[in-house]
């Protein structure tokens, strides 16, 4: 890419949590000429320098339509991730894994100069004993049990040919810790909690007891500020893998004390219990095997994103869980449909 030149840069799965932080940071930024966004439904999100187009990635028909829209792009992030329905894999491996593919081949073909991929933390193997943080560095073949893991894992070995077969494109991989804000909170209580659940009662008056699960430690960050680390990928000329999270890291202890609550240790095998019962009876829209890999997540590193990128989190971990709160309270959403606020439904 010509430094002096303004960029057009194309953007799928832009209408979701990511997506419109991503759409948002690359609009401010004036070495960005124009946005395309692609999802699967329209928004009536208005930005001036960003058109909009309906793609259906896990649809083969569509891919005659992607390969136009990425033709003249001088960058790609790609965002694009189904997490429900964990009950049919084969869905979200129709859009996430497959999907990917033909975003993948559509760069290849358009010989697009920046790939900049949505990794994850999740798709790490289990931390070392003893939990000592991991930098990029860290084996990506994921926890095999939960889909979306194994998803992540994936495209990762996809993406190690890909770079050796297609030189041409600089390839980045973004491997962001758990992400919120408070215009995403009405869609992530649908993901993980299910519609009816009433978001007026995540209050710290109401939690005088948090359950904890022995060793479990969170990483969380703000989407605003992993957006900025998407953009700085974009415009900047390095390749590789960079982990984003922002500190503290989360334990059950430092969670009591946020809540104002007494910590209640419940063993780990108890919890997976209690939650396999809610799976079964269809009243937990997550899965226990999802709990397991999550129970696994190593904590990471971030020096390399500071260093390289000069990517800096304006936000603590802990403030990007207050958004987060404060908008599932408040039915908090934007004007994406997968963000559609409301407290229930």
């Amino acid at each position: 890419m010509n430094p002096s030149e303004r960029l057009r840069v194309v953007v799928t799965g832009a209408t979701g949590n990511v997506g419109t932080s991503v759409m948002r940071a690359l609009e401010r930024e004036p070495r960005v000429g124009s946005i395309l966004g692609l999802a699967r439904r329209r928004p009536r999100l208005t930005l001036t320098k960003a058109e909009w187009a309906e793609v259906d990635l896990s649809l083969e028909g569509d891919t005659a339509r992607l390969a136009r829209y990425v033709a003249d792009a001088d960058a790609v992030v790609h965002l694009a991730w189904r997490f429900q329905p964990i009950r049919d894999p084969l869905t979200t491996w129709r859009t996430n894994v497959l999907g990917a593919l033909r975003v993948f081949d559509a760069v290849a073909a358009a010989r697009v100069p920046v790939l900049v991929h949505a990794s994850s933390v999740g798709a790490y193997s289990p931390g070392p004993a003893g939990g000592a943080p991991v930098s990029e560095a860290w084996p990506t073949h994921g926890w095999p049990g939960a889909a979306y893991t194994r998803e992540k894992a994936y495209l990762e070995r996809v993406l190690d040919t890909f770079e050796r077969d297609h030189p041409q494109t600089r390839v980045v991989r973004m491997r962001p810790a758990f992400q919120f804000k408070e215009e995403s909170a009405s869609g992530q209580r649908r993901i993980f909690a299910g519609r009816w659940f009433p978001g007026q009662l995540i209050r710290p008056d109401l939690l005088p007891l948090l359950p904890g699960l022995p060793g479990l430690r969170l990483q969380l960050l703000h989407t605003d500020d992993a957006a900025d680390g998407y953009v700085r990928a974009v415009l900047r000329d390095v390749r590789g893998a960079f982990n984003l999270a922002a500190d503290p890291v989360l334990d059950g202890e430092l969670l009591a004390r946020f809540f104002d609550a007494r910590p209640v240790t419940v063993p780990a095998p108890a919890a997976r219990a209690a939650l396999t019962a809610a799976w079964r009876m269809r009243l937990a829209p997550a899965s226990p095997d999802l709990l397991d890999a999550v129970l696994r997540l190593p904590v990471m590193t971030t020096a390399r994103a500071r260093q390289e990128l000069g990517w800096e989190p304006a936000r603590t971990s802990l403030e990007a869980l207050e958004a987060f709160l404060r908008g599932v309270r408040a039915g908090g959403g934007d004007a994406t449909a997968p963000l559609a606020g409301g407290r229930f439904g």
